[in-house]
């Protein structure tokens, strides 16, 4: 199925022939597609993960991003002058290659020359991105999903309910419905006053790409509507266990308000939020290669993070 996708897609963006390398196959399989001197990224979107509204959304985003000067990558349309199709099955796109490389990868140490100069820029480009967004217009019918109070605290939050997460010990569990419990009062406070708009979501290590000095955001699958505490909150949270954290979150922070000024007051409640989504993001991923390992790190950052809070919070915690 997935060979017979590759070949009805080129043939929609006019490639035939081209050569094809597959190059990632996390949410989506994404190939690198060499045409007439050119190369793209061509990718199959995982089947019923997105609405096609929803693929249209993030891409029409993208657009607007590239034009207001963003190094993302951009959507190209086909032979039709349309963004997304539907080939084999399978939606897909296209989009520009960028040839940076990642800055890093979860878990590693990072490798870089000047880490302050490095996160500086991580924290302007991500205020550029915000800023691009709210001067956009959205088109009608644009639809993404929200991480907003419902998406990360509800019923069914977007990433699985992280407290019924099947690993979590008896007193884990009891931790994480009293973290949910006090978290969601304390949002349903603060949300009418948080910076909110389009967020990136997913802005670790292997999402932001190097070109010399040119920092390039990729990988918009989990974007939407947000509060933009929530897309700091995400980079500090993955680079958490550097020596020099203090100074990177300094960095991050000052690149961010060289752009566009934000509260802080409630950053350290999205990066402990952020922390609890991916212990119900790998629920359903439990078969994966590593996802033991990677599971029990992932409570066990939130276990942590979940204490200090309560214990801010004057609550006893006895687990």
């Amino acid at each position: 199925m997935t060979t017979a996708a590759v070949t009805a897609s080129l043939s929609l963006w006019g490639m035939q022939g081209a050569q094809t390398r597959l190059i990632a196959t996390r949410e989506n399989q994404v190939y690198r597609v060499d045409h007439a001197g050119r190369a793209y990224a061509l990718r199959l979107h995982r089947p019923g993960y997105r609405t096609d509204a929803e693929l249209w959304s993030e891409l029409q985003w993208m657009n607007a991003a590239a034009e207001g000067g963003l190094h993302v990558p951009a959507p190209i349309p086909s032979a039709s002058g349309a963004f997304l199709h539907v080939a084999d099955g399978i939606q897909v796109d296209v989009l520009t290659w960028l040839s940076g490389a990642p800055i890093g990868q979860t878990g590693a140490d990072l490798d870089t020359a000047d880490r302050n100069a490095l996160f500086y820029g991580i924290g302007r480009e991500m205020a550029r991105l915000h800023a691009v967004s709210d001067r956009w217009t959205l088109p009608e019918g644009f639809s993404r999903w929200s991480w907003d109070r419902e998406g990360l605290l509800g019923e069914d939050p977007l990433w699985g309910r992280f407290w019924e997460n099947p690993s979590m010990t008896k007193e884990d569990r009891a931790l994480f419905l009293a973290l949910r419990s006090e978290a969601n009062a304390e949002l349903q406070r603060l949300e009418g006053n948080l910076d909110y708009g389009l967020i990136h979501a997913d802005l670790v290590r292997e999402n932001v790409m190097a070109e010399g000095d040119k920092l390039q955001l990729i990988d918009f699958d989990d974007s939407g509507f947000g509060f933009r505490l929530f897309d700091l909150a995400t980079t500090l949270l993955k680079n958490m266990r550097e020596t020099d954290y203090p100074a990177l979150r300094d960095a991050l922070i000052a690149g961010y308000m060289s752009v566009r000024v934000i509260d802080l007051g409630a950053l350290d409640l999205f990066i402990l939020l952020r922390s609890a989504t991916y212990a119900g993001w790998i629920i359903n991923r439990m078969d994966e290669p590593g996802s033991k390992v990677r599971n029990q790190r992932f409570i066990g950052t939130a276990r942590v993070l979940a204490r200090q809070y309560l214990a801010r919070k004057g609550m006893r915690c006895s687990v």
